[in-house]
């Protein structure tokens, strides 16, 4: 995606790095956030979808206890983050309410995303608080997340809820310009690099960690992040935080930061990835019905248009689509097992409650997570 088509993007994600939130670990920086929170404001009254990556929950937790050194361990970094959220929750609630827009809190771990159907979950939630044009603000959950199950740093966070929404910017706010050729405190004749594809052999050696020591990231961790969001096809712009009206211009195409190009747009992407990289767990057979509004009018699968189930499937998991003659015409994420598909095929999504004992998704399989093959 280049700059010039910024301008068409539906939905960004914003990651907000500690050392910019926290003034370099002096506390929450208010003033910079109100500014921050008015210009993704001005997305959303743009129809734009924007969901927030927040980092300094840490940061700002050392800040209330009067740490001065980044905690080594990991029940005392758990203790920060847990302090430091109180104060990053109330100061984005209090600026999104201002701009008459409501805030929520999600909080992640590896195992959210990892997992078939949290993964499905965690993309629900969010494209429902979405709908409802609510800003999500999203940190790893460093509260109880262990080694093990630990983001390590909330770039990768943000390139993950960049796939999982399938957005097609992620905005990396941070305290330098964007990724230069050199290190320019050591090298004074190091150029920004304006634009660079995410294959570019030569990232690897000009990206260095962070120096900081407030967050875990430094520039090779936004490379590794860019690379990560161009699996789903989205760009990603690394950009100074401190910049004004940085949000609105990057997502309006301006020449700021560096821009990391995917080699893949989003659509091609998602088709790739359903069509041939997830393994074909179960099978359903469609009425001529159903298949017709697959095919002319896009349409997600309602259960009605199911004829019969087989396989072995859990919620979340990839099946196919196949008319009364055998023809496969799509792939997709069911929204329901084996068990609970069998029951409702036939059946409209008015009579869920009464055959399941809960109403949950109306779609068999929703639009956004099938392809036609």
């Amino acid at each position: 995606m280049s700059r010039t088509n910024f301008a068409n993007a539906k939905r960004v994600v914003v990651k907000i790095g500690s050392s910019l939130l926290t003034k370099g670990g002096q506390g929450l920086d208010k003033q910079a956030i109100q500014a921050w929170v008015r210009q993704m404001a001005d997305l959303r009254r743009r129809s734009i979808d924007v969901v927030l990556v927040s980092s300094g929950s840490v940061a700002e937790g050392m800040s209330r206890l009067g740490l001065k050194v980044r905690p080594k361990t990991l029940h005392e970094l758990q203790a920060a983050a847990s302090v430091g959220q109180m104060g990053l929750v109330r100061v984005f609630d209090d600026n999104f309410q201002q701009h008459g827009l409501h805030a929520s809190q999600v909080l992640l771990t590896h195992d959210d995303l990892s997992d078939r159907q949290r993964y499905l979950n965690a993309r629900s939630t969010l494209l429902t608080l979405l709908k409802f044009g609510v800003v999500p603000v999203i940190n790893e959950n460093d509260t109880v997340a262990t080694e093990e199950i630990r983001f390590g740093d909330n770039d990768t966070l943000a390139a993950l809820v960049a796939n999982l929404i399938e957005a097609e910017l992620l905005v990396i706010l941070t305290d330098q310009q964007g990724l230069f050729t050199g290190d320019p405190g050591i090298y004074p004749d190091a150029q920004l690099i304006s634009e660079i594809s995410v294959n570019d052999v030569s990232l690897d050696s000009m990206a260095g960690d962070s120096r900081s020591g407030l967050g875990k990231g430094g520039m090779s961790t936004k490379v590794r992040a860019a690379r990560l969001a161009s699996r789903s096809g989205a760009a990603t712009v690394v950009a100074a935080g401190a910049v004004d009206n940085v949000i609105v211009d990057v997502v309006s195409g301006a020449n700021l930061g560096t821009h990391f190009l995917p080699d893949i747009e989003p659509l091609v992407a998602r088709k790739r990835w359903l069509a041939g990289q997830l393994q074909v767990k179960g099978r359903l057979v469609l009425d001529a019905g159903a298949v017709s509004m697959l095919k002319s009018n896009g349409k997600s699968l309602l259960a009605v248009g199911v004829k019969s189930v087989s396989g072995r499937f859990e919620r979340g998991e990839l099946v196919s689509c196949f008319d009364e003659k055998g023809l496969e015409i799509a792939r997709g994420l069911i929204n329901y097992g084996k068990a609970d598909a069998q029951l409702i095929a036939g059946k409209s999504s008015s009579e869920f409650e009464n055959i399941l004992g809960y109403a949950d998704d109306s779609e068999m399989i929703h639009r956004d997570n099938m392809v036609l093959i």
